[in-house]
């Protein structure tokens, strides 16, 4: 098999672990520590860049740039909080689910499209970049939004830690 036809399994394993932590965590009170993490544990991919292999031009880390706060857009969109038992919630989207399974088949399909012309490990920098542009605004936007929904509901916030 080649390397595009692994990656996109691999993405397909991915999205589907991310379906999964979305619905558990749907289920538990949120912190600004669980939606600031994630961003930070992915910044360790960026490493990646270290080696050659995986380097990419300016333009291209413009384009993918460009196209994951493209895409962000969707995710924030989506992405809601409740009080339930005097705690904040993320609010559970049917749409959420649909635009990752949507952004996943954009991405396999640019990915076949891109290999014909850029190489796997240009184009695997490339995805990791639009990725982190995905997530680092869509969780800049949670968080603002989780702290205004606690300076709202529960006023000083003596009671509820921020961190």
């Amino acid at each position: 098999m080649d390397m595009v036809l692994w990656t996109s399994i691999g993405a397909i394993f991915m999205a589907v672990f991310a379906m999964f932590i979305r619905m558990k965590a749907a289920k538990q009170p949120t912190s600004a520590k669980k939606i600031i993490l994630p961003p930070l544990f992915m910044s360790t991919g960026a490493f990646m860049f270290v080696f050659p292999y995986f380097r990419v031009t300016p333009l291209e880390i413009l384009e993918a740039v460009l196209v994951g706060m493209l895409f962000s857009i969707l995710l924030i969109k989506t992405t809601k909080f409740e009080i339930r038992e005097n705690d904040i919630y993320l609010k559970r989207s049917k749409a959420f689910i649909f635009i990752l399974i949507g952004l996943l088949l954009i991405r396999i399909i640019a990915k076949s499209i891109l290999s014909t012309s850029i190489d796997v490990g240009e184009l695997g920098g490339m995805f990791w970049i639009l990725a982190f542009s995905m997530i680092v605004p869509w969780r800049i936007a949670m968080y603002f939004s989780f702290r205004k929904m606690q300076q709202v509901h529960f006023g000083d916030m003596s009671s509820k830690p921020t961190i």
